[in-house]
């Protein structure tokens, strides 16, 4: 039988983690096609496909990929600490973290600076992905302390509020859109158009659906032209007048 190897574990992992084999690539300093052919030969060895990609081009696992991922940050974990055992060196304690996408591109940042400045012999690992991705990463022990931007489970994990924003619609800047805003017209007004929303299983998405079956909009008479798992690609499709 063909031994999996620490490579194929780690592509693994990157592409669950980012939702994507190109940016797994970039995270792991190596080309698409590397990453491309370590999921290859570890689905081969596990005799199961690990990811799909869905009609929008985005990777998620598959069911046999899903009971896959904890074991496989479990062995990255264990081999990391055998790794850093017998170091000549003080061996820095690790703090292994997960962030949504939201909290990982804009909080976390100065949180993190914040923290290394009081506790400089403390390394953090921080794994992002979607609100759904950092509730399993907490439940599998893969991760001591999540941070998400929706309360998914809270009949089994506790929620500690550390920050707050809200949700605005962005448009592209047209004379249309600046004529109507000048007359007081509102985001729910506009929910009728084109929308780019983000992926499903992100705390963003939850609090929008929330939001529209509180004021008694239908999920299904939405226009949702996008999904997209990324804020930043969203800002620039809405710039290019996509939604």
């Amino acid at each position: 039988m063909s031994q999996i190897s620490i490579k194929q574990l780690e592509a693994f992992i990157a592409v669950a983690e980012y939702s994507s084999f190109s940016r797994a690539a970039q995270a792991l300093f190596l080309s698409q096609s590397t990453v491309s052919s370590h999921i290859s030969e570890l689905s081969h060895i596990v005799r199961h496909p690990l990811f799909v990609r869905d009609d929008r081009h985005s990777v998620r696992m598959t069911a046999e990929g899903e009971q896959i991922y904890p074991i496989a940050k479990r062995i990255l974990s264990d081999c990391r600490e055998l790794s850093e055992m017998f170091n000549d060196k003080e061996r820095s304690d690790v703090l292994y973290l997960g962030a949504s996408t939201i909290p990982g591109q804009y909080l976390l940042p100065k949180y993190l600076a914040d923290f290394k400045k009081k506790y400089s012999d403390i390394r953090c690992e921080l794994s992002c992905g979607d609100s759904a991705r950092v509730h399993r990463m907490l439940k599998d022990g893969a991760v001591r302390m999540g941070f998400v931007g929706a309360m998914l489970e809270p009949e089994c994990l506790t929620y500690i509020p550390i920050a707050s924003d809200k949700l605005i619609m962005a448009v592209r800047n047209t004379e249309q859109y600046a004529e109507k805003k000048a007359h007081g017209i509102l985001g729910r007004d506009l929910l009728k158009l084109p929308l780019i929303m983000r992926e499903n299983g992100s705390g963003t998405d939850k609090a929008f659906r929330d939001y529209i079956k509180s004021i008694g909009i239908d999920e299904n008479e939405l226009n949702i032209t996008a999904r997209v798992n990324d804020t930043e690609t969203i800002k620039r499709m809405v710039a290019q007048g996509m939604g």
